[in-house]
């Protein structure tokens, strides 16, 4: 059965940081390009950031640009987005996905539409507040 799992989230003050995983099982990441997606109260799923299938290229979208760092250890077959400098606007559930690494193009601008990917996680809230 091929799953993908995130964890890490939580409560967290503004400023504060948190690190998110994505665990797969029952397929290797490193064939995938790995994309973290978040949905906020009322608003539509968005993408975050992505990572190539071995981690040379990443893109983030502008609004986390310089506050989280997408990295990928692919002999633990899991990718990890960490977060700092948070704001409460960040708040959303967090999802990660994985796209086929021929499809998805990382520095291009489509790297966050959503049929791209193949596989996705359940989410994990994260909420910033004080």
């Amino acid at each position: 059965q091929l799953q993908l799992v995130e964890s890490g989230g939580g409560l967290v003050q503004p400023g504060g940081s948190l690190r998110l995983s994505c665990a797969a099982s029952g397929f290797t990441l490193e064939n995938y390009v790995i994309g973290w997606f978040r949905q906020a109260p009322g608003k539509e799923r968005e993408g975050v950031s992505c990572i190539s299938s071995r981690g040379s290229s990443t893109n983030y979208a502008d609004s986390v640009k310089g506050r989280f760092t997408i990295s990928r250890d692919n002999a633990k077959n899991t990718v990890y987005l960490q977060l700092n400098s948070l704001k409460p606007e960040d708040t959303a559930v967090y999802y990660c996905a994985a796209g086929d690494r021929g499809r998805v193009p990382v520095r291009g601008s489509r790297w966050h539409d959503q049929v791209l990917y193949d596989y996705w996680g359940q989410g994990t809230q994260v909420t910033v507040s004080s």
